[in-house]
């Protein structure tokens, strides 16, 4: 065997692949395609639970016109009724998507209306051996899914009328009583697809509601976890009506406020100016998770971190430091990247103090204290591009930090207080 020879399955296979790949993307797209006819129009919610009627609708077309051809190819002309029914559910069905432009649940109304009545037909003429009324139990599911809890009910009618009618045709239609006499391997075969069709739709049905509450559930979650500090998250999940409030005997707190911003936002515009903020803010958020400190909030330009809460860390000042110095360094290189006049003022505090969350509809973790307070003091005391700090986080970065006393000043609801500019580390 030549190397050619042997090169011949590999590039098959690898063809057959590729064609595979192709015709793959080429079915999802088609897929997608009708999951979006008639839809248009409505808010995202709505189109999301249209596009499952749209797949829903399609599976009941494709999987009616199998069953009409399977009949049809049986040569049976005594089965022709029921291809036209199968057929005739086809074409109603396939009208569901249009039917969204009138409004939200007529196309699902539409499926009810062309299901419930082709399962009346199914089991007149095959009797209820054939599978059909069997089909009526998806109705305690799917109607959740097409046309959502909410319209509570819309569905207990739907699902009461579908048990009426499964109840009415099992006890209407015999085997006896069928319009067509098929033998029992017929029988046994149209049982076992009325069957595969129930299971597997009430599984889809479930399968959809538990992954649609899984996701509303992370989607809450990553809400939550983007406003309170992870911690806090748990003890809401573990004790949701717990106030959440406790003291910490040593922390630290910081105020930045970005100098020029406001004069600048004029020149700029709204669209600008919300960019540079953004991309300002985005940089103190990785700054911050990057030495592992808690940002409390933004206020317009001003920023607010605190560290040793709500995990409390021997380490709190020199964090919060770092992390002053980082972001002044920060806006330094986005002032000369974009060749624009800003900077940023900061000042820090230690001491003793309150955090927990407020707020009913809208959460926010907050920090109260002195040291709160003397930290705002000492940002609108502090020089463009400098530091503030306070006393106590004076001492503690006194070994490894450089620091520029400022002396004693006056700061405004405190008095005479001494003071420090952060300058650099050590």
């Amino acid at each position: 065997m030549t190397i050619v020879d042997r090169l011949k399955p590999r590039a098959l296979q690898a063809l057959a692949i590729a064609y595979a790949g192709k015709a793959l993307h080429g079915l999802r797209g088609f897929i997608r395609g009708i999951s979006n006819l008639g839809i248009g129009g409505y808010p995202p919610d709505i189109q999301r639970r249209l596009k499952i009627v749209n797949v829903f609708s399609a599976l009941v077309v494709v999987t009616t016109c199998i069953y009409a051809a399977q009949l049809l190819a049986s040569g049976n002309k005594e089965m022709l009724p029921a291809v036209y029914i199968n057929l005739g559910v086809a074409l109603l069905v396939s009208l569901v998507p249009f039917m969204h432009r009138f409004n939200e649940i007529a196309g699902g109304l539409l499926l009810v209306v062309a299901e419930f009545s082709a399962l009346i037909g199914f089991t007149a003429f095959f009797g209820r051996m054939g599978g059909a009324p069997l089909q009526y139990v998806i109705a305690a599911a799917a109607p959740f899914v097409i046309f959502e809890a909410r319209r509570f009910w819309l569905i207990i009618a739907i699902v009461s009328l579908a048990m009426v009618l499964h109840l009415f045709t099992w006890f209407t239609f015999p085997i006896e009583a069928a319009q067509f006499r098929a033998d029992d391997k017929t029988l046994n075969s149209l049982y076992v697809q009325g069957a595969v069709t129930t299971f597997g739709l009430i599984a889809a049905c479930v399968y959809y509601a538990f992954n649609l509450f899984e996701r509303a559930k992370a989607e809450t979650e990553t809400v939550l976890r983007n406003v309170l500090p992870d911690s806090v998250v748990e003890r809401l999940k573990a004790a949701p009506g717990e106030t959440i409030a406790d003291g910490f005997s040593d922390a630290s707190v910081m105020f930045a406020d970005i100098t020029g911003f406001v004069s600048l936002a004029r020149a700029l515009g709204p669209e600008k100016t919300v960019a540079l903020l953004n991309a300002l803010v985005s940089a103190f958020d990785e700054i911050a998770d990057r030495h592992g400190v808690e940002k409390i909030k933004t206020i317009g330009d001003a920023y607010m971190v605190a560290s040793g809460v709500p995990i409390p860390r021997k380490d709190h000042v020199r964090a919060l430091a770092t992390m002053a110095l980082d972001l002044v360094e920060a806006v330094q290189r986005v002032s000369a990247d974009e060749k624009i006049a800003i900077s940023v003022r900061v000042g820090m505090a230690s001491g003793p103090m309150m955090a927990g969350v407020i707020g009913k509809n809208k959460f926010s973790y907050d920090v109260w204290g002195d040291p709160v307070n003397l930290a705002s003091r000492l940002e609108q005391s502090s020089k463009p591009g400098f530091i503030a700090i306070c006393p106590g986080c004076a001492s503690a970065l006194q070994d490894a930090f450089v620091l520029e006393s400022r002396g004693s000043i006056e700061i405004k609801g405190v008095g005479q207080q001494e003071s420090w500019y952060l300058i650099g580390r050590k």
